[in-house]
């Protein structure tokens, strides 16, 4: 069984050692990483960093040495993982895109000796702040970089974790602390032993039955995520090779290279390829146009637990054969399942791509379980399009009273590193309160219906419920993103970006004359614009009672980002930051 995760690649590597387990763009091209080399490689780093002093004599939380990473995915990142493990130390992964400030309060708090950056744009970023941490002492790059230790140089050494050290890691060692990008506040540090992971490892294959040896995956989601180096381990042990993308930027270019079976993301990517699939479709005219379109109306009515009747199904095969194919193409024409998870994904989309042979296995976990709980599964009868799927084994969930989803299994993290009264207020009689409220479909799946700290009350006393009513309006090829307000006010409004491509396109093909602005903050000041999106309002406050419907609404000029501080690591709307960012707007759609 496995307990430990390192166990998982030294297997991997003695049952097929020349079998690619890694592979990364190395000056244009594809570089693979066997097995046999990764393991090596990482065993050769663990006793480079042995030699450096890093010694963990007392493997516990506390005495534990903390080294961390900066860097996109990339195969030295995987490598390193394994090497520190292999150390009893404890890996902290940073996001590249983090403040410097929460850097330094993240790398002070956990007490961190070594850092790894990736290239010369992090460290010269990072070097200020990097300077500010008490407890750091080395600094190794990825990349060869003038002023800063290349890594390799830790493949030099002559030594090498023994056996006696190996055999004092034990399942219940800590493997990593995991610092939450957060929406408010500080960072918490979650920490998660090799038996959190390993057995979300072992207890998520089950789900991974298309998944075969010598197949492919392509990771773009950062590793930093406990989603995407969870998965990666599931891949390890099922032996699929991961191909690292480039970029977010060549995600496309690299699937068509890679032709993955598998990869994951998050519903905001996901939601990224479908805007780009319409665009192109937008420009389409006569036959093709009419039968894109025609096929979009079948994939919005797929429900695989009602197959429809022989005229649909005989319609959708043909939809397969004449536009969906080439859909699967882009993808590389080999992918036969998309994990989603992070968020909840629209319901339109996963029936949409499903449809097209692209199977969306949504799930739902956090950080602090490792992250799976739950997954639709690739098999129909296991999947329900809008739940999060079926609990993984040896996973339990109960349901407060107040409706929050509460779990119980190995896969719980031990607590807040340094933090206990965090760790206490989030357990109750030996159950994680996740935050999140949800409810049972069928009896046995799970469906998540809103944050428990999102749900606000009108000053009318009635309950609402944003997210729901966000990812239906969404739906709207006009809007890109929206976050819904309203806590102890009279009405529901919101603050909305429009998909300014659809926009003016709409513009120009309804109003020719128009002079349309370059400039967003110009085209949003435009009735023509405002009433393109109150059509949209309109059309999907239909779906809701009338307390939750949109009465007013702002429209914004830029897109929330990472970099611009409104969206998290893993894309989430970060309400707390554009509650703040626009709080003129939203007191102005209240006053004004």
């Amino acid at each position: 069984m496995i307990q430990r995760l390192f166990d998982i690649v030294q297997q991997r590597a003695q049952q097929t050692p020349d079998a690619t387990m890694l592979a990364a763009k190395e000056n244009g091209q594809w570089r693979t990483y066997p097995c046999k080399e990764v393991w090596e490689t990482a065993q050769r780093m663990a006793g480079g960093l042995l030699s450096k002093g890093i010694a963990n004599s007392v493997l516990e939380p506390d005495a534990q040495e903390k080294i961390a990473i900066i860097s996109p995915n990339r195969p030295e990142w995987m490598i390193t993982d394994v090497a520190v493990q292999l150390t009893g130390a404890v890996l902290t992964p940073v996001y590249p895109t983090i403040s410097p400030t929460d850097l330094v309060y993240v790398l002070t708090e956990a007490e961190v000796r070594i850092v790894f950056v990736a290239n010369a744009d992090i460290y010269a970023h990072f070097k200020e702040a990097l300077s500010q941490v008490p407890s750091l002492q080395k600094v190794y790059s990825f990349d060869v970089l003038d002023g800063v230790t290349h890594w390799t140089e830790l493949l030099k050494s002559d030594t090498r974790p023994d056996e006696a050290l190996l055999a004092r890691i034990k399942p219940e060692t800590l493997a990593t602390i995991i610092y939450t990008s957060g929406t408010t506040g500080n960072p918490k540090g979650v920490m998660l032993t090799h038996n959190n992971i390993a057995s979300n490892v072992r207890d998520s294959i089950p789900a991974f039955t298309f998944a075969h040896a010598n197949a492919k995956a392509l990771s773009f989601l950062p590793l930093n995520h406990i989603f995407e180096r969870m998965v990666t381990y599931v891949y390890i042990h099922s032996g699929v090779s991961i191909y690292y993308a480039e970029s977010m930027d060549t995600i496309g270019l690299n699937l068509k290279e890679v032709k993955p079976l598998v990869f994951t993301t998050v519903p905001r990517l996901l939601e990224k390829v479908y805007e780009r699939i319409m665009n192109t479709a937008m420009e389409l005219k006569g036959i093709k146009r009419a039968l894109f379109f025609w096929a979009l109306g079948l994939g919005k009515q797929y429900d695989n637990a009602r197959p429809g009747s022989p005229w649909y199904r005989l319609q959708l095969w043909l939809a397969n054969k004449i536009i969906f194919s080439k859909w699967r193409e882009a993808l590389g024409g080999n992918v036969k399942a998309i994990v989603t998870g992070s968020a909840a994904c629209q319901e339109r989309l996963a029936r949409i791509f499903t449809s097209a042979n692209i199977i969306i296995m949504e799930g739902y976990g956090l950080t602090e379980t490792s992250p799976v709980i739950s997954v639709n599964r690739f098999e129909s009868e296991n999947r329900r399009i809008g739940s999060i799927g079926t609990l993984i084994d040896n996973v339990e969930v109960k349901i407060a009273e107040d409706g929050e989803i509460m779990v119980k299994g190995p896969n719980v993290t031990i607590g807040y590193y340094k933090h206990p009264e965090l760790t206490a207020a989030a357990m109750k009689d030996g159950w994680f309160l996740t935050g999140d409220i949800g409810q049972w479909i069928e009896g046995r799946f799970l469906k998540i219906t809103d944050r428990k700290k999102e749900i606000f009350k009108t000053s009318g006393g009635k309950y609402v419920a944003p997210q729901a009513i966000e990812n239906r309006m969404k739906e709207s090829i006009y809007i890109e993103q929206m976050m819904v307000t309203g806590a102890n006010m009279k009405f529901v409004a919101a603050l909305i970006v429009p998909s300014y491509m659809q926009v003016r396109k709409y513009l120009r093909d309804h109003h020719p004359s128009l002079a349309i602005p370059e400039n967003n903050k110009e085209l949003i000041k435009l009735p023509e614009v405002m009433a393109i999106i109150q059509k949209q309002v309109d059309k999907y406050n239909e779906f809701f009672s009338h307390p939750e419907q949109v009465k007013k609404f702002a429209l914004l000029a830029d897109e929330w980002t990472i970099d611009s501080g409104e969206l998290t690591p893993s894309l989430k709307v970060k309400r707390k930051a554009i509650e703040q960012r626009y709080a003129r707007q939203i007191e102005e759609l209240y006053t004004g």
